[in-house]
């Protein structure tokens, strides 16, 4: 008899208030999860979220700050013109103006996508440059099977919004997309999610170059690698892969949440 895997769900809320202030914590979390695991890199890397009221409106660290600083009060409100809102209280002031011409129109074509994800990862970074897929050598990478694509043009930093539009068409309709010669960039349902998929990938990409360093890696059947990738990539799996890394870092800060 095979047992099954039974995943809790994703939160549900009373209020607009309420489910605004956990997508701002959420998102404050990931960013101190980044600087964690080293993902910070001077003024690069962003992550977004959809405001639950105003869906052409996200929230967004400012530019210059580092990621193990911020905290839910440092995070700004931008609307699709990339005014900051409401925010700024205490930080920079400023958006990053790559983070806008990236997420704005990634939001734009993605209206299932509630959060994205980007920074210059060392081993995503790295794969980049390769210009190839994530191949499914491991269980881990099995998430991605057939569900993450590449950019293939590299034209220096971002700040054009007709190649943030070509970005978001390399994506589709999957959880990631590599962008050549840059780096990593995920999309979910929610900032949980998205986190999770950025962080499981860049592992994913760390294995890989180790694997191919070592040898040649052996790949899993694709049959077996569609199955788990239904068993693993789901977003309900996503979002509860991150709740573990939720409780560890609100202990270690706990001033993230001020």
């Amino acid at each position: 008899m095979k047992s099954k895997l039974v995943f809790p769900k994703a939160p549900t809320f009373n209020s607009i208030e309420d489910e605004r202030q956990h997508r701002k914590e959420r998102l404050a979390a990931a960013f101190r999860l980044f600087a964690k695991y080293g993902f910070d890199d001077g003024l690069a890397g962003h992550i977004t979220v959809r405001d639950p009221e105003k869906p052409d409106h996200y929230w967004v660290n400012q530019f210059g700050m580092h990621f193990s600083q911020i905290k839910v009060s440092n995070l700004v409100l931008v609307n699709h013109y990339g005014d900051i809102v409401e925010g700024s209280s205490e930080g920079t002031g400023i958006v990053n103006g790559a983070a806008f011409a990236i997420h704005s129109q990634i939001h734009a074509a993605r209206p299932d996508a509630v959060a994205a994800a980007h920074s210059h990862s060392a081993y995503g970074k790295a794969w980049s440059s390769l210009g190839r897929l994530l191949d499914p050598i491991t269980q881990d990478a099995c998430a991605f099977y057939k569900d993450h694509s590449i950019y293939e043009d590299y034209n220096g930093v971002v700040l054009d919004y007709e190649e943030g539009k070509r970005i978001a068409l390399a994506l589709g309709n999957h959880k990631a997309v590599i962008l050549q010669n840059h780096g990593l960039l995920t999309v979910g349902k929610s900032v949980d999610e998205t986190a999770w998929w950025f962080i499981t990938m860049e592992r994913c990409c760390q294995a890989q170059l180790l694997a191919e360093m070592a040898g040649k890696p052996i790949q899993i059947q694709e049959e077996h690698a569609e199955l788990t990738s239904g068993q693993i990539g789901s977003e309900r799996v996503g979002w509860f892969s991150f709740q573990p890394l939720w409780d560890m870092i609100i202990k270690e800060q706990p001033d993230l949440l001020n």
